[in-house]
């Protein structure tokens, strides 16, 4: 694939260096000191490309998604903090026929994770004992709390047990990323925790979102990557 990296953060200088050892072609980087702030321009950067990955800031989001969907390349969105303007991003996809598959979180695990949450939440719905609590801790340097994959765990809880769950973030040296959900009672605690040992799973996990994006040419609209990941693990 000729790759466009959106962002050149810890995030895309390590998907660059897993893309470049399978052979793919690192085709453009936008840096944030380039101050692009017009999505035309960008997209005729971007044209001819066969897919973006955008690891860079919630503000610059929108821009992007238009970009990409102006020059017709697949968009992965791996950015988190930017669902404010959900609507949006999904209306200037749709006007320029475009297609982007976001996550707050792009390991595999993590994503196995959700199922496994979502299974739990169903199980103690039924028993009126057991308060549920969600925590998450990352490096000081993360910008959003709480974070994306804090937010869509709340939601699957939120839903599965018709509650408003409250998230706990903690911003501290160099933690890669802790979630937890539990259950407490009177009587017992039960705990269900993904931890990362580095950021490689999430890009590993994007670039193999990119590579399926690339596959499914006739793919429109928003997508969820926890949503297609039965069809991405498929491939291999």
């Amino acid at each position: 694939m000729k790759i466009a990296l959106l962002g050149y953060g810890k995030m895309n200088r390590l998907v660059a260096q897993l893309a470049q050892k399978a052979q793919h072609e690192i085709a453009f980087i936008s840096h944030s000191s380039d101050n692009i702030t017009d999505a035309k321009r960008l997209a005729e950067d971007l044209r001819g490309l066969d897919v973006a990955i955008d690891f860079s800031v919630a503000g610059a989001v929108a821009m992007n998604a238009e970009a990409c969907a102006r020059a017709c390349v697949p968009l992965v969105e791996g950015t988190t903090g930017w669902h404010d303007e959900f609507e949006r991003i999904k209306n200037l996809i749709a006007a320029h026929d475009g297609v982007m598959l976001h996550g707050a979180n792009f390991s595999i695990g993590v994503n196995l994770f959700y199922a496994i949450v979502a299974r739990a939440a169903e199980a103690f719905d039924d028993v009126n004992d057991y308060d549920v609590f969600i925590t998450e801790a990352h490096h000081k340097h993360k910008r959003d709390a709480p974070s994306g994959t804090g937010l869509h765990l709340k939601r699957i809880v939120d839903v599965k047990m018709k509650r408003d769950v409250d998230v706990t973030s903690v911003r501290a040296g160099f933690i890669p990323g802790t979630h937890t959900v539990g259950f407490d009672s009177i009587a017992d605690i039960v705990t269900l925790t993904h931890t990362a040992r580095s950021r490689e799973g999430f890009a590993e996990g994007a670039l193999r979102a990119a590579l399926w994006l690339h596959k499914e040419k006739n793919r429109r609209g928003i997508l969820e990557f926890a949503n297609v990941l039965n069809e991405i693990l498929k491939e291999d």
